[in-house]
């Protein structure tokens, strides 16, 4: 090499040096620190999913995920933003940090823990069906090629095929399209978690009934930025104190009094 040229690399090395060394890239620097920098919490929900999120008639978010991540900005002395989207949109949205957390009835899956971490479960049930009132479908055996419908994005849709190897999928965007099909009959079935599918029967009881033996176990859990480990021990240490201290009761009792057999 010429005596010049390695001066010069000699030179561009010890500039770039302290650079590298003050510089931290965006995952160094925890979930937490920055929502308690910035004094508030931005949380993804798609305010779909009955007890645990939806809008009232005034438009304002409630449900119990809802009363949860407002107990955990009070906890964290912080403002609370609830962030509206698609459920199939939530870990991207982590990912891109345009929210802290995704709290919306979330299981926490292998698959889903490639791309975010999650907390300790903080309820779980179980996947089931909603079934046509006359479609003679007594139990999951034996379903067949009949016709199955799924919410996109939800573990109902990642485990339909493994469940029902021969059944005819009909993926919708919504829980209230879904369960349209079966009222309409376009659809035998809609796999849903199991208090879902006790409220879509409660709600259309001429033309649908639940068959609520779970097929899977769902734990549902907050999801965070992957890797932040000190932003998860905070949220564990926060759902600890809830049950301690009677809260998470609180809420158990005020949206979730009628469990099927399964949900805890």
């Amino acid at each position: 090499m010429h005596r010049r040229t390695l001066l010069h690399c000699l030179l561009l090395l010890c500039l770039l040096v302290p650079i590298a060394a003050c510089s931290r890239e965006p995952g160094d620097e925890s979930t937490l620190d920055r929502v308690l920098a910035r004094g508030i919490l931005r949380v993804g929900t798609e305010p779909e999913f009955k007890p645990f999120e939806s809008k009232n008639e005034h438009g304002e978010f409630v449900g119990f995920d809802i009363d949860l991540v407002r107990e955990l900005a009070g906890d964290l002395e912080v403002e609370l933003e609830i962030v509206e989207m698609a459920f199939p949109a939530l870990i991207p949205s982590i990912r891109q940090a345009r929210i802290d957390l995704a709290v919306s009835g979330m299981t926490a899956t292998a698959e889903r823990a490639k791309s975010v971490s999650f907390t300790d479960s903080y309820f779980e049930t179980g996947l089931c069906l909603l079934v046509g009132a006359d479609a003679g479908i007594e139990s999951a055996d034996g379903f067949g090629d009949r016709q199955l419908a799924v919410k996109q994005g939800t573990t109902g849709q990642i485990n339909a095929r493994r469940l029902f190897p021969n059944a005819r999928i009909t993926v919708m965007r919504t829980e209230g399209a879904c369960v349209n099909e079966v009222v309409t009959g376009r659809a035998d079935a809609f796999l849903y978690d199991q208090l879902s599918v006790l409220g879509a029967s409660r709600a259309h009881p001429k033309t649908t009934r639940a068959i609520l033996t779970p097929l899977t176990k769902e734990p549902y859990a907050m999801a965070t930025p992957h890797g932040d480990a000190k932003f998860v021990t905070r949220l564990n240490e926060f759902l600890t104190a809830i049950r301690k201290d009677g809260r998470y009761q609180t809420m158990r009792d005020k949206y979730l009094k009628d469990l099927p057999d399964g949900s805890r």
